[in-house]
């Protein structure tokens, strides 16, 4: 069974909230959809340049996010069959994420692997397909062509917990993997601007540009399916 360290009645508005301690900042827990919906508060980054709301226009059968409900807690469910899909939230404070890392450097989730795409490893670009992914996306670096310069946390298919990839401005950190099972429940919390610190030598921005739920398995060709809840933000613990 899931542990939860704090209940909250949902509101009717989705805004991230601090608590009177200002001690936790949820980004979202989900609970305001309908089970069988999309989470509609969340975008979608179209031609790698725009964000649009979510709709059923830029989801399919074999690659989509579906709020799914156990036990009267809603989450979101990734599905990917040979495909990739992603959920956006852009740090602009206007929707449902207002978020500096000067006073709230972690981030936690809740996530859960039903199924990972068979042979996938992030250190294999012919077989770069994760089952579900967490990315920070914290500035456009470059001179001449701007890619984004981020961190993506990984429920990996086969390498080990604490493994870290680069690809350019895209660092990639295993922090769930198969070979310690899956089908649960699992709880992460990371402090990004160490990470950042650690994975790239600079301080990080105060104000990452987005936030971005992902699953992939285009690459094997397999299937990835896979659950998120309760992403929030905190102080340094």
């Amino acid at each position: 069974m899931r542990r939860r360290s704090l209940i909250l009645l949902v509101p009717l508005l989705l805004w991230a909230d601090l608590d009177a301690g200002a001690q936790t900042q949820r980004i979202d827990d989900f609970q305001a959809y309908e089970d069988g919906g999309l989470p509609t508060s969340w975008q979608y980054l179209v031609d790698r340049r725009h964000l649009v709301p979510v709709s059923e226009q830029y989801m399919a059968p074999r690659e989509r996010f579906t709020v799914k409900s156990e036990g009267g807690n809603r989450f979101v469910r990734v599905y990917t069959e040979g495909e990739a899909v992603h959920l956006t939230l852009a740090n602009d404070g206007e929707r449902i994420l207002d978020w500096n890392t000067s006073s709230h450097p972690v981030l936690s989730w809740d996530w859960r692997a039903l199924r990972l795409p068979t042979g996938a490893r992030e250190d294999v670009d012919r077989l770069n397909d994760t089952g579900a992914g967490v990315y920070v996306v914290f500035k456009m670096d470059g001179f001449l062509i701007k890619r984004p310069k981020a961190i993506k946390y990984t429920y990996s298919s086969s390498l080990p917990v604490g493994t870290v990839v680069s690809y350019g401005s895209l660092r990639v950190v295993v922090v769930s993997s198969a070979r310690e099972g899956y089908g649960a429940w699992e709880h992460i919390e990371r402090n990004v601007v160490e990470d950042y610190r650690r994975l790239f030598g600079e301080d990080p921005p105060d104000r990452p540009l987005s936030l971005r739920l992902w699953g992939d398995s285009d690459d094997t060709g397999g299937i990835g399916e896979a659950d998120f809840d309760n992403i929030q933000v905190l102080p340094s613990r």
